[in-house]
């Protein structure tokens, strides 16, 4: 199977901290260029890691026109600030962090 490849989504992952919630938190961001595609929050670094790729493969494959795979459950935690190779049914892309520095925290 042919696969598209050359396509590359910035990321931000970053603990929240704590606050009325008795849990720990991670917030992920999706940005291709200038353009927030997907964002959120999981409990654990391991869901936020899948829910960046996860997030990244669907909206690859919307950009060509293709239809995603199902979910892939699989996938390695990685480490903040590290740059990935993701390869997911007909598309491949990375992940590159947006920024290195200290996250700004929401203001709700």
């Amino acid at each position: 199977m042919p696969v598209v490849e050359g396509l590359s989504f910035g990321y931000r992952l970053y603990e929240l901290p704590p606050g009325r919630l008795p849990f720990r938190r991670w917030r992920w961001e999706l940005w291709h260029g200038a353009k927030l595609e997907a964002a959120g929050w999981r409990l654990s670094q391991r869901d936020a890691t899948r829910a960046l790729r996860q997030h990244g493969s669907r909206v690859g494959h919307r950009l060509f026109g293709l239809k995603p795979p199902a979910e892939d459950a699989r996938g390695e935690v990685f480490t903040p600030g590290a740059a990935v190779r993701v390869r997911h049914g007909a598309v491949a892309f990375a992940l590159t962090p947006v920024a290195l520095d200290a996250p700004v925290p929401i203001s709700v």
